[in-house]
C-alpha cells in the first residue's frame, strides 16, 4: 500500500478520526454512565493526545528541528539515545 497523497483524503482521513472519537466516546458514556469514569476516560483520552502532539509536534519545531520520524517507537528511540539538555539559565 502506498502513501496517502490527495489533501483532500488526508483531511477526510482526520475528520473520520474524530468521528470516531466522537462516536465511541458517546458509547462508552451511555454504558458507563457513571460521571467518574467518564471524566477518568477523557482526562486519559486528552492527555494522551497531548503527549502525541509533543512528540510529534513540539520536540520537532521548538526542541530539535532535524528531528523527523516515522513513529512512537522512533520517537522513544531518539529521546533516550538524545535526552535534551538542561538549558543554563
Amino acid at each position: 500500500m502506498s502513501d496517502l497523497k490527495s489533501s483532500r483524503l488526508i483531511i477526510l482521513k482526520g475528520w473520520l478520526f474524530l468521528l470516531i472519537a466522537i462516536i465511541s466516546f458517546v458509547l462508552l458514556a451511555l454504558k458507563l454512565a457513571d460521571l467518574q469514569m467518564l471524566a477518568l476516560l477523557a482526562i486519559c483520552i486528552w492527555s494522551a493526545c497531548r503527549f502525541y502532539y509533543f512528540a510529534f509536534y513540539v520536540i520537532q519545531h521548538y526542541v530539535d528541528d532535524s528531528f523527523h520520524f516515522a513513529g512512537l517507537t522512533d520517537f522513544l528511540k531518539y529521546w533516550f539515545r538524545n535526552r535534551p539538555r538542561k538549558e543554563k539559565d
